[in-house]
């Protein structure tokens, strides 16, 4: 598929904007839409399995009905010349792990909001019912801007359907932001999302990768059974807090980590915050995330009490300024003197009635 091709009669090529192991991706035009786009051309050996066909266009459905200022979106998706492709929005910019070959790694006040930008789109399509399977910084369009938007939703899941022996280049594309239990064949939870995210966290903040290894076999073990470096061995001057988070995500076990990409989200938030790290440009969380965010949890030490442990998670409510109370001195009523004569003397007079009557009753009622 070169420069110049027109795909379904409608999507002319433009310029190859990057080749993969899979795909070619294209920046191109759409002729009956009058807009630039970008397509991912996926390579004949793919294309021509019946069942990732089947499975391509379940995946390329259920990612276009995502839409959030995080996720690129997905406009299109076709069969031509015996090819696979998929029409995504145009992002002018460069993909995450571009950026960290060129700058090395991110300071915290840069890292926090794009992965919280991350984190936002990520736990969008969690909440949508949908697994990435296959974060990693390649699939994470960063804007000149600062905006982050990730993209490749459900083409992992797509590839699953291919059989195993014809699959291995593909379970390994990406081994060193796999989860541990997707390197043991595992089905993919949010949580491996979670723990792929703490991968390129940790990526962005040290501009090292946790587990290196010469095989994908012995990256897969590494990740099962091998503790990562810690990353203030890389930044010293690493927050201990931001450390810890990093630490939790990369846990071994889904259950030890931050259940969802919103979870850890919060947390990061919450993290910046705390440091006057600026927000991201474009943050779209659920509404208790906009108001309510959770420390890392840690484990008590055998020191302390359960009334020792962390506090339950802090909600910050808008400041409302209350109006001033007036206090208003209301002049003393005016007395009516008259009216009050007139009472004592009509209070008298009925007073002075009464021996008159009781004179008549007993002058008529002699005993």
């Amino acid at each position: 598929m070169n420069e110049g091709t027109l795909l379904n009669n409608r999507y002319q090529l433009l310029e190859r904007l990057g080749s993969g192991g899979m795909s070619d991706v294209f920046r191109a035009r759409d002729l009956m839409l009058e807009r630039s786009v970008a397509i991912k051309v996926l390579h004949e050996n793919y294309s021509n399995d019946n069942a990732f066909q089947q499975r391509f266009r379940q995946e390329a459905r259920a990612a276009a009905n995502l839409s959030h200022p995080n996720i690129v979106t997905v406009h299109d998706f076709g069969l031509d010349q015996g090819l696979l492709f998929i029409v995504m929005e145009h992002i002018p910019g460069k993909d995450l792990k571009t950026l960290l070959r060129q700058r090395g790694r991110y300071s915290v006040e840069e890292a926090i909001p794009l992965m919280v930008q991350a984190c936002a789109g990520i736990g969008y399509a969690h909440r949508a019912g949908l697994v990435h399977c296959d974060i990693k910084p390649h699939n994470m369009i960063v804007t000149p801007d600062g905006r982050l938007k990730v993209t490749d939703f459900g083409i992992a899941r797509a590839l699953s359907t291919i059989m195993p022996d014809e699959r291995a280049d593909v379970v390994w594309g990406s081994p060193q932001y796999f989860s541990p239990e997707q390197a043991t064949g595992e089905a993919p939870s949010p949580a491996s999302d979670v723990y792929s995210l703490g991968i390129v966290l940790y990526e962005v903040l040290t501009g090292a990768l946790p587990f290196t290894a010469p095989t994908s076999e012995e990256l897969a073990r590494m990740h099962l059974e091998t503790a990562p470096i810690p990353p203030s061995e890389y930044v010293p001057d690493l927050p201990p807090a931001l450390e810890q988070i990093v630490l939790k995500v990369l846990s071994k076990e889904p259950a030890a980590r931050y259940r969802t990409a919103d979870q850890l989200g919060r947390v990061l938030l919450r993290f910046g915050t705390q440091r006057d790290v600026p927000p991201p440009p474009s943050l779209n969380l659920t509404p208790e995330a906009a108001t309510t965010y959770q420390r890392p949890e840690t484990e008590p030490s055998p020191a302390q009490s359960p009334t020792q442990m962390q506090p339950p998670p802090v909600t910050y409510m808008p400041e409302t300024t209350l109006p001033p109370v007036v206090v208003t001195d209301y002049p003393a009523p005016d007395i009516d003197w008259t009216a009050v004569a007139l009472g004592l003397l009509a209070l008298i007079a009925v007073g002075g009635l009464v021996p008159f009557w009781i004179y008549i009753f007993f002058l008529y009622n002699p005993r």
